[in-house]
């Protein structure tokens, strides 16, 4: 069953938050992840939602995004994503 990440980023460094998203990708797709949807327009339907940039992201399973989320290379970058935006983040498996 596939795993799905959904991340509302607001970037505050983005000199900084630009070392990330070029070195994300390949640790992404080294754990068969994809992305879905990476910062394009949103429109909000219900809600107060509002999220800055939308990224969704599909892994094969929720054991392999696990891998992928405590993996050495993505511990590296993951703290540029941390010291250079506000995030919110949640996976969900999928159908």
């Amino acid at each position: 069953m596939p795993a799905y990440v959904i991340a509302d980023v607001e970037v505050i460094d983005a000199a900084g938050y630009e070392e990330y998203r070029q070195k994300v990708p390949a640790t992404i797709s080294a754990y068969g992840g994809r992305y879905l949807a990476r910062g394009g327009a949103t429109e909000v339907l219900e809600g107060t939602w509002s999220p800055k940039r939308c990224v969704i992201l599909e892994f094969p399973s929720m054991a392999v995004f696990r891998e992928w989320w405590a993996s050495p290379d993505y511990q590296a970058i993951r703290a540029i994503r941390e010291r250079t935006t506000k995030s919110s983040l949640i996976v969900t498996e999928g159908l």
